[in-house]
């Protein structure tokens, strides 16, 4: 298999991945957060705890306007921090209860749409589509410790 060609496939199926999430989670209602802070709690949601650090590597932001952002949302009762138990300078956040009511929320406006998406899929096409995404995420997107 000729690996240029490869990473060049997955170079477009990236690009369609961001494109398809933006088209996902676009005007997605969420009360008195911007897109920023959303995609800061979208990315706690799905990977908690996560430590300022982590959020800041994310998103591609400088560590002060993460901390900015955090701190927003914790005045919104979105978020809580919590210090490690073992190394009392690390700090981890996590959605607070009302946090994780809203993402829930807004999760399943988003899950509405995907499965608009797959409506006319069929039993088979759904596991090749699951198999492929658990190859995918094996393969390429593991998270490296």
């Amino acid at each position: 298999m000729d690996k240029s060609s490869l990473f060049h496939q997955f170079v477009t199926f990236t690009a369609t991945v961001h494109q398809v999430t933006h088209d996902l989670t676009q005007n997605v209602t969420v009360a008195n957060i911007t897109p920023l802070q959303y995609k800061i709690l979208e990315y706690i949601k799905v990977s908690h705890p996560v430590t300022p650090t982590e959020i800041s590597e994310c998103l591609h932001m400088s560590l002060s306007n993460t901390s900015r952002e955090l701190r927003k949302l914790q005045e919104q009762n979105l978020i809580e921090k919590f210090n490690d138990t073992e190394d009392r300078r690390k700090q981890y956040i996590r959605l607070s209860d009302e946090g994780d009511k809203m993402m829930g929320e807004a999760f399943a406006c988003i899950e509405e749409r995907f499965l608009q998406l797959i409506q006319h899929a069929t039993q088979d096409d759904l596991k090749d589509i699951q198999h492929a995404l658990n190859v995918l995420e094996q393969k390429i997107f593991q998270q490296k410790d």
